[in-house]
């Protein structure tokens, strides 16, 4: 444990106001951008941020706890009490380094990581029948005052210690990687394959939801100490796995993420106007595929379906308003308790004008002579028992379907790793969802010691923070095996 928790001004500020003060005062709200406003325009973000009076003032409600439960589910293992007690006395750069001690994205993090199922849910506050204290809201709120303060500070870095490491993607599970192993001494490389560093963080989140200008920062940042990035190349085709070994590269982390996209294999899904929320979503927000003057545009359908629940879906159908879709719809199979998506985008949805077609699934598509979608088929669905995920499992109700007009539908059903990692080094052991096999206590190959991997390509798909747990987790079993070949 941080030896600040043991300094008298922490016992100060407990005698300040007591526990039981805290537990009384109500969570703050974050300020939001108007929805009938928001949901035309694509590059404001929603979300506002906190002011420091509104920081200084959620910030009171943490009890500073002798063993902080908030701490065990957080999975890069930030010292959540001491960033928050620094914003508690107005020492909002101090909590902005504490922050940077084991996280490469606060400012990431603090938007688009799911507190509420991570952090926040073991906050003992939730015992006593209370609000958890807005851990994420003041993570953001920490990291954007650093950097629109100009006062921004690099994590100390070890001495290079001339062993060459490379990072296969620039996604959380690769840049979290990457800050580690800068920081214990290693010249990091990362390779990306796409014209912008950031991996899923710029090309599948909107700027509404995470604008690149704040991803540009982190990555700033990590160049600051001394990680080196490589864009447009594509690691097993621009440069073999094996070259890298070849060109004294002395371990090798794989977080190429899982950027195949999965369809549902149903009749007329070739349909002109049916795309995965991958190709939708990269297209927009990479590609500026929304200006019509762009080299590829996107259709900008005004019956708009994305089949599915989770957070990519609500990013992909919010994109559909704010390109001017009149109806835009939600189609999933379970009912909106068992969503994956969070709560916070479920009720900004909402919002926005967003109707959701619940216990339904799609059944075929329908098209007309010229190929272009124009209806969908959809089966009614009901709950049934719970299946291995704990979600219960949606159920046909025969004979009872509904055709829907749509002019554009997204799919966004879940995705697979892409397949040019094992196709460059066929003795890598894959699952036969065609992820990566490691063990899972150091992210290493079970089959190739030198690589190490994490993120969606070990996972199949998972949040930004999960990620960069993995990347933290490889990069100090890296460590440890690259010192133990002595």
């Amino acid at each position: 444990m941080n030896t600040k928790r043991d300094e008298q001004w922490r016992v100060d500020l407990r005698a300040k106001i007591k526990a039981k003060d805290r537990t009384n005062l109500e969570r703050v709200h974050m300020p939001e951008l108007d929805p009938e406003y928001r949901s035309h325009i694509r590059n404001e973000e929603v979300n506002l941020g906190l002011t420091p009076e509104q920081a200084m003032a959620e910030a009171q409600r943490c009890l500073d706890c002798a063993n902080p439960t908030c701490m065990e589910g957080c999975p890069v293992g930030i010292q959540i009490p001491d960033f928050i007690k620094q914003i508690e006395t107005g020492n909002f750069l101090e909590a902005a380094k504490v922050l940077k001690l084991t996280s490469a994205l606060p400012a990431v993090c603090g938007r688009v990581c799911p507190q509420e199922r991570q952090c926040e849910e073991r906050c003992i506050h939730l015992k006593m029948k209370k609000d958890a204290v807005a851990i994420g809201y003041l993570e953001r709120f920490a990291a954007d005052y650093e950097r629109e303060s100009g006062q921004i500070s690099v994590p100390e870095t070890a001495a290079r210690n001339g062993i060459k490491i490379a990072v296969v993607g620039s996604g959380p599970a690769g840049l979290a990687f990457a800050g580690d192993m800068a920081k214990y001494g290693y010249e990091v490389h990362v390779f990306e394959a796409l014209h912008e560093i950031g991996g899923v963080l710029k090309y599948g989140i909107p700027e509404f939801r995470l604008p690149n200008k704040i991803v540009d920062v982190e990555i700033e940042n990590l160049k600051a100490m001394g990680v080196i990035f490589t864009n447009n190349c594509i690691i097993g085709k621009t440069i073999a796995i094996q070259e890298l070994e070849e060109n004294g590269y002395q371990g090798i982390f794989v977080a190429s993420g899982a950027g195949l996209p999965r369809f549902m294999n149903i009749k007329g899904e070739n349909l002109v106007g049916i795309m995965s929320s991958n190709e939708y979503l990269t297209r927009v927000n990479l590609m500026d595929a929304a200006n019509p003057d762009s080299d590829t545009p996107v259709y900008k359908g005004k019956k708009v379906a994305v089949i599915g629940g989770g957070n990519t879906a609500m990013d992909s159908v919010r994109t559909a308003r704010r390109l001017g879709a009149e109806k835009a719809m939600i189609v999933y199979r379970r009912s909106e308790e068992e969503m994956p998506a969070r709560v916070e985008e479920v009720k900004h949805a909402k919002e926005e004008g967003i109707e959701f077609l619940t216990l339904h699934n799609p059944l075929e598509y329908i098209g007309d002579a010229n190929g272009r979608v124009t209806h969908m088929i959809l089966q009614e669905m009901e709950l049934g028992e719970p299946d291995a995920s704990g979600r219960r499992s949606p159920v046909e109700i025969p004979g009872k379907t509904k055709t829907v007009e749509v002019d554009e539908v997204i799919v966004s059903v879940g995705v697979s790793p892409n397949p040019l990692i094992k196709q460059s080094v066929p003795e890598l052991e894959i699952t036969k969802w065609g992820t990566l096999v490691v063990n899972q206590d150091t992210m290493q190959s079970v089959s190739i010691p030198i690589i190490f991997a994490g993120g969606d390509i070990v996972r199949g798909g998972a949040t930004v923070i999960l990620a960069m747990g993995d990347g933290r987790r490889a990069a100090k079993a890296m460590d440890e095996w690259i010192k133990s070949k002595g």
